[in-house]
């Protein structure tokens, strides 16, 4: 199954980027506001109030077995206003949480995923059901679906070896977060969205995969 036609330049900030996560079919969907495109760093802020598409219950482990009858609905993304810092060709990224509409710092949210890819309408990726939880202040971590991402390698959705490795992702990601790249994630942590960007709109091409 091919990808839409990926897009040579880069995105300008103030753009909106669809990002989506995409298996057999697209599972998410979700408008961003691009920050940074460069080829060290994709930033994309998702302000809550977007409207994105998403599965209508968060799916069990057996049920993605047979993925392709999950049911995709609209979703209204309220929780927090989120800045996700990708470095292009790594397995996961990074969310700075804040509470909605101020710049109290929920959490760090590791989000372990396939490498992001470039698409005419922004970026896919794919979720690999294990997280990483960050204290604010990047003194404690913890794994989130660990449970469930075990049951789903107990019944064969994850191999052993592919288990393995999104187990050492996630280490690597809270050690960088919380050591080696510390200091540049901090750096982010009192971004501001430019107050005349608009709420970003999901492309009409977000189910298209060919």
């Amino acid at each position: 199954m091919k990808n839409i036609l990926s897009k040579k330049t880069p995105w300008q900030s103030g753009d909106n980027a669809t990002l989506r996560g995409v298996g057999v079919k697209v599972f998410w969907a979700y408008p961003t506001i691009v920050v940074q495109d460069t080829p060290d760093l994709i930033a994309l802020y998702m302000p809550a109030g977007v409207l994105g598409k998403d599965t209508d219950h968060k799916p069990t482990p057996q049920e993605l077995l047979a993925a392709e009858n999950i049911k995709i609905t609209d979703c209204l993304w309220d929780r927090t206003d989120v800045l996700m810092l990708i470095v292009p060709g790594e397995a996961f990224s990074t969310y700075v949480m804040w509470e909605t509409g101020t710049k109290n710092l929920v959490c760090w949210y590791i989000n372990l995923q396939e490498p992001i890819r470039r698409t005419q309408i922004g970026f896919d990726t794919m979720d690999n059901m294990l997280d990483v939880v960050v204290s604010p202040d990047m003194s404690e971590w913890k794994w989130k679906d660990d449970d469930e991402f075990a049951e789903a390698e107990q019944i064969g959705f994850y191999s052993h070896e592919n288990a393995r490795e999104i187990w050492a992702e996630g280490e690597k990601a809270a050690r960088l977060l919380t050591s080696e790249r510390r200091a540049f994630y901090q750096e982010w942590q009192n971004w501001q969205a430019n107050p005349g960007w608009e709420a970003p709109k999901l492309s009409p091409l977000w189910d298209q995969l060919t």
